[in-house]
């Protein structure tokens, strides 16, 4: 009897030594933010069943100004900047973010030490329920269509002139409530994965494709955000990159767009004005890593040792490569008018 109570004694002390990973996420339990962490914690533990993990939530600035269009607030960070204020002071030691929501170039300190395999990178269409059955095509003349985004608002304006397009705010939940009880929206935009991910399929009315609306860089990702010198928790969270959708998201980031074969445009606010280009390289991940040691791992703001370097470098030419063509053909002039509308409103 008392040899098993010393191991039950034993066995608890050890338990209760096992390294405690804190894992940073915006506020509130039903949100997909919080959907997303867990689904990134779950696998982890299931990697690491030696380790706890802890999810430490709090409130962003993206989630406390609900009133303003995300464009008309200047910040670049508006869902980030508090989580990686709590990475610098080591109260978190990772962070799980929408990849779309993360800068192209990331604070001093951090970087991105996981992207996980990409669901369905596409925005969709969700329609008030008396538009059920309809498209965008379809709607009547003078439609209001809600997104958060001015890259949907911009290309679907000049695919579907006969509608309107006004911002709507608020997480997923806030935005289906005000589509459904307001009398304001017939349709609202949102990005398909986010509904997978909340189990709301069963909502979407249409999937817009590339040639209707290019989605967002880094779009149906998950990132994870930790601290560039981290060289436990870069191991760590290493073993989630998905090789495919970290070298597409290269390309796109590297962009500000699609890999192997890649396509972007840029848009005037009124969808007026446009400029669109697709680029095509090959790409060959080779079975073993071939590449040598690297000082500065980092690519727009990604770190992936696990993957070789000469397919990362391909991947983030092409972007460059297309973003220095589109701008070669004007696309500064349109991007600079897009600004100064932007600003005057």
């Amino acid at each position: 009897m008392s040899g098993n109570g010393d191991a039950a004694a034993t066995a608890e002390e050890n338990s209760s030594k096992m390294r405690v990973i804190r894992v940073g996420t915006r506020k509130s339990q039903v949100s997909l933010a919080r959907i997303q962490t867990d689904s990134v914690v779950a696998t982890l533990k299931a990697l690491y069943p030696g380790l706890q993990f802890e999810i430490i939530a709090m409130s962003t600035t993206g989630d406390k100004i609900l009133d303003t269009a995300l464009s008309k607030i200047g910040e670049k960070s508006l869902f980030t900047k508090e989580l990686e204020h709590a990475l610098e002071r080591n109260e978190v030691d990772l962070v799980v973010h929408s990849l779309k929501d993360l800068p192209t170039v990331l604070p001093p300190g951090f970087t991105i030490g996981a992207i996980c395999k990409r669901e369905s990178p596409y925005d969709a269409v969700v329609f008030h329920p008396k538009f059920v059955g309809k498209t965008l095509e379809t709607l009547p003349e003078k439609s209001v269509v809600g997104t958060s985004s001015l890259r949907r608002a911009a290309q679907l304006q000049r695919k579907f002139p006969h509608l309107e397009f006004k911002s709507i705010r608020g997480n997923l939940n806030t935005r289906l409530r005000k589509l459904d009880e307001l009398q304001e929206f017939s349709a609202i935009i949102l990005a398909a994965a986010g509904l997978q991910r909340m189990g709301w399929q069963n909502r979407v009315g249409q999937i817009l494709h590339p040639e209707e609306c290019m989605y967002a860089v880094g779009q149906g990702a998950l990132g994870v955000e930790v601290r560039a010198k981290d060289q436990d928790i870069l191991d760590l969270v290493g073993v989630l990159h998905d090789p495919e959708t970290l070298l597409r998201c290269i390309a796109e980031r590297a962009f500000l767009r699609h890999l192997l074969y890649l396509t972007g445009g840029v848009w005037s606010l009124n969808g007026a004005d446009s400029m669109q280009e697709t680029m095509q390289a090959t790409i060959h991940v080779p079975a073993q890593h071939e590449d040598g040691p690297e000082d500065d791992p980092q690519l727009v703001g990604i770190t992936a040792r696990s993957i070789p370097r000469r397919a990362q470098l391909a991947a983030e030419s092409l972007g460059i490569s297309l973003a220095t063509l589109l701008l070669n053909k004007g696309a500064k002039n349109i991007l600079d008018v897009a600004r100064q509308l932007n600003d005057a409103h």
